[in-house]
């Protein structure tokens, strides 16, 4: 009697890896002569006991296998994929990749001397080195810290390993000069740093930002304001823009260096950068204006239309025509009323427009992104949809409101929104609200009067269901930014999503257009955008204002850094 292989359900997959086809038969006491051809040890004999039985699940019972392999194979299938797994990677691992695997272990465990007694082994062995090899090597290298033992000894090693890699003739990356240049860093040896950064041109390689933090910090912390300087230059001959960090390590060798305009330079590029600055950096900014210096610098005279023209050519909130005034700085830490009026000295701050033209720029960025990342056939057609049913005076990210302290979505909540924003438009229409589809379909919109609620979002144009398989972010925001319209979401907008939108023009249009929403005593309270800009703010009169950035979790308001002269 025979039986077919196929039968045995889910140990059918077992058998499948030794037989070559799946009319493999299984007789009682061989295999097929014709099948069995390299397959001796699946030979498999049944108890002719179960011979009359109509179906061949009593085959499943261990005692009616005589050959232990089989058994072995059947019952654990597993075991058997990682045996043959293991013999395959023995056949396919090289020398080199075997080098690799076990450099990539001390990488991960930090274990610089293992690594150093791998490279030594695989150079006696004539393994044939690569650049990824030389890059680990090469970062384990650096001292994990000043205090490190031996520290010394690994930069030494590590610019020997460079060198090998040179004589080797393996063509280097940016990784491995920013390695080297981080070596170069910390055995205080900017010069080198910097040498190291010239050198990539030499290879067609483009240095990135962090090629260049080992040299310029290493310059800034020795004092060496011009050599820092030549950094700077030469990070913006090369496309290469500044961050905080970078732009505060200049400030300080520029304030230290009583180099006024330079300091009015880089205070101008962190409001053009960073808009709101970190406490670290705010400090540096106050032991400016409480410098000597600083006192002494500025026109006591000025010329009002140029500084006027100069602020309304710049947007507002600024004029960049200098250092106003002479004397000492009233320099504290402030904040603002609800109208954007200082608490220290009186100002009033402004609202930075945004310009039309960059809006419609960044609304084309966007919507290029949406269509790499979405399916194109659907966010195509949502813009479609867009343009015939808008534009709209306020976007709901339905989703991200609906949950406010729910764990389910609570449409009558995103109602109450919805109400309050049409209250709130001029033209008094419905804002738009986008929920994804599955929102639409799940359990909480059955009820009844959901349904009729979602029928009048629809028949008044105000509901966009997102298509399965999309990302519902693409589309409110996308939504928002061709609408030139209020964004309502509670969504602090920083995932990687967002972080491909950059940091320039994003912050600006979020921070004039997102409304948040807050559970108070009556409810759902709309928090509107602030009337003035949380932003660095030179004023007419030459007075400074500079936001610090708050933490997430605090709740205490605003802190803004107040500069005036003293009167």
């Amino acid at each position: 009697m025979r039986f077919r292989a196929a039968s045995l359900a889910h140990k059918a997959s077992a058998l499948a890896v030794f037989c070559k086809t799946d009319s493999l038969f299984l007789q009682p006491t061989a295999l097929n002569k014709n099948q069995s051809r390299g397959y001796a040890s699946l030979r498999v004999t049944i108890d002719s006991k179960l011979q009359h039985a109509s179906g061949f699940s009593g085959a499943r019972r261990k005692g009616n296998f005589t050959t232990v392999s089989a058994e072995a194979i059947l019952e654990n299938p597993t075991n058997l994929g990682s045996r043959m797994s293991k013999r395959k990677k023995a056949r396919t691992m090289t020398p080199e990749l075997d080098f690799r695997v076990k450099l990539e272990q001390c990488s991960k465990n930090g274990d610089f001397v293992e690594a150093l007694r791998l490279y030594d082994e695989a150079k006696a062995n004539n393994v044939q080195f690569h650049v990824y090899h030389y890059n680990v090597l090469l970062h384990l290298c650096s001292p994990k810290n000043d205090e490190d033992e031996g520290g010394i000894a690994r930069l030494d090693k590590g610019l020997e390993i460079f060198e090998q890699m040179s004589m080797d003739k393996v063509e280097p990356n940016e990784a491995t000069f920013t390695n080297v240049a981080r070596l170069a860093a910390a055995k205080k040896d900017p010069e080198l740093a910097f040498n190291l950064v010239k050198r990539m041109k030499d290879h067609g390689i483009v240095p990135k930002l962090r090629s260049y933090g080992p040299a310029l910090f290493g310059f800034c912390e020795k004092g060496m304001y011009n050599e820092a300087c030549e950094v700077d230059a030469h990070m913006c001959e090369n496309g290469v823009c500044a961050e905080e960090s970078e732009l505060s390590a200049l400030l300080r060798v520029s304030s230290e260096f009583e180099r006024d305009g330079k300091v009015y330079e880089m205070i101008h590029r962190l409001r053009a950068t960073v808009r709101q600055v970190s406490k670290e950096t705010a400090t540096v900014v106050e032991d400016w204006f409480r410098s000597k210096k600083a006192t002494e610098v500025g026109s006591e005279r000025w010329d009002l239309e140029k500084v006027k023209k100069g602020v309304l050519e710049g947007g507002g909130g600024w004029h960049g025509q200098g250092w106003l005034g002479k004397g000492e700085w009233n320099v504290v830490r402030t904040g603002m009323d609800e109208t954007g009026v200082c608490q220290s000295c009186g100002e009033k701050l402004v609202c930075i427009d945004i310009d039309p033209k960059e809006t419609e720029n960044f609304a084309d960025s966007l919507a290029k992104l949406a269509l790499d990342k979405e399916v194109k056939t659907n966010f195509a057609k949502f813009q479609d949809w867009l343009k015939k049913h808008g534009p709209f005076d306020a976007v709901v990210d339905g989703a991200n409101l609906g949950l406010v302290h729910k764990r389910e979505i609570n449409f009558p909540q995103i109602n109450k929104i919805v109400n309050q924003m049409r209250e709130l438009s001029q033209s008094k229409r419905m804002p738009l609200v986008i929920l994804h589809t599955i929102r639409v379909r799940g359990r909480a919109a059955q009820h009844p009067k959901i349904q009729k609620l979602l029928n009048n979002w629809r028949k008044a144009c105000a509901l966009y269901a997102t298509p399965h398989g999309s990302n519902d972010d693409w589309y409110w925001l996308y939504a928002a930014v061709s609408s030139k319209c209020l964004l309502v979401t509670n969504d602090e907008m920083r995932d990687h999503l967002f972080s491909l939108l950059g940091n320039s023009f994003f912050p600006r249009w979020k921070e004039r257009h997102q409304v948040r929403v807050k559970a108070s005593i009556d409810g759902l309270e709309l928090l509107m955008p602030p009337p003035y800009s949380n932003v660095i703010q030179e004023s007419e009169t030459g007075s400074w204002h500079v936001p610090i950035v708050t933490e997430d979790d605090d709740e205490s308001p605003q802190q803004w850094i107040c500069a005036s002269r003293n009167r």
